[in-house]
C-alpha cells in the first residue's frame, strides 16, 4: 500500500507550524500518511516546543534535527521516512483538502513526481497572475513553494537534494525531474504565504528571483547564487 511521508523543514517557524500541522491532520486520511516529519534546522524561537506539543496529541508527528539548510534538512527527513512517497512542504504552505489522495492517484497513474498549482495569500495583481501561471506544466512556472511529491525510489536514484545549494535546492531537483520527463502538476490549489514579497517588496524580490534564475542558467555555482541572495534579498 502506498504511504506518504510529509517532510517539513523549519527554522524559526513558531508563527505557522501549529496551524500547518493541524491543517495536515484535518485534511488527510490516517491510513495514507506514514508520518509527518518536522526537521528543524536550529530554531531560536518556540518552533521545537510547539512541535513537541503537537506530538503529544498526535503520534503521526515526528521531530528530527539537522544542521541549517533546507537541502540538508529535507535529506535528513527523507532518511528517516518510512513512506514510499515523500512529500516536501514549506512551513508556510497549506496544501488543498485531500491532497494525500491526489498524490496517491497520480503515483498509481505512473506519475512519480510533481506538485500542486499555487495561490499566494496576497491579492496584488502580479502575485495573482504568477499564481495563475502555476497551473501550466512549463518549467519556468515551478518553485519550491508549490510543494514537491516524489517516490522514495526516484528520490534516491537522483541522489536527493544537492546539499551544495543553500538556496535553489528545490529548483535543482525539479530540473533533474524535468530532464527525465518525470513531473506532473496537480490542478488543485495550494495556498502559500507572500511574506517574503511583502517584506522585500514585490517588484524588487521578483527582479532578484529572475536574476537568480538567469545566473543559474548562465552557469553560476551554488555559492555564487547564495552570495547574491545574501546581498540582495536576505535582510
Amino acid at each position: 500500500m502506498n504511504k506518504i511521508s510529509i517532510i517539513i523543514p523549519t527554522l524559526n517557524e513558531a508563527m505557522h507550524i501549529n496551524d500547518l500541522l493541524l491543517h495536515l491532520i484535518e485534511n488527510t486520511t490516517a491510513k495514507i500518511i506514514a508520518e509527518i516529519i518536522v526537521v528543524d534546522g536550529g530554531s531560536s524561537d518556540d518552533t521545537v516546543a510547539k512541535v513537541n506539543y503537537s506530538i503529544e496529541n498526535n503520534p503521526q508527528i515526528k521531530l528530527a534535527h539537522s544542521t541549517k539548510g533546507r537541502a540538508k534538512q529535507m535529506n535528513t527527513g527523507a532518511e528517516v521516512a518510512t513512506g514510499n512517497i515523500l512529500y516536501f512542504l514549506h512551513a508556510d504552505s497549506f496544501p488543498p483538502p485531500h491532497f494525500d489522495q491526489y498524490i496517491i492517484d497520480e503515483v498509481k497513474k505512473g506519475n512519480l513526481a510533481g506538485c500542486f498549482r499555487m495561490q499566494f495569500d496576497n491579492k496584488h495583481w502580479w502575485l495573482r497572475l504568477a499564481s495563475w501561471f502555476t497551473q501550466f506544466s512549463w518549467r519556468a512556472c515551478r518553485g519550491g513553494d508549490q510543494s514537491q511529491f516524489i517516490t522514495q525510489k526516484l528520490f534516491k536514484e537522483l541522489g536527493g537534494f544537492d546539499e551544495q545549494y543553500i538556496i535553489y535546492e528545490d529548483n535543482d531537483l525539479i530540473n533533474k525531474l524535468y530532464a527525465k520527463k518525470e513531473f506532473v502538476v496537480i490542478n488543485k490549489t495550494l495556498k502559500t504565504s507572500a511574506r517574503l514579497y511583502e517584506r522585500v517588496g514585490i517588484w524588487k524580490l521578483q527582479y532578484h528571483f529572475w536574476a537568480i534564475y538567469i545566473k543559474k542558467w548562465l552557469g553560476a555555482t551554488p555559492n555564487e547564487l547564495y552570495t547574491y541572495y545574501l546581498r540582495n534579498i536576505k535582510q
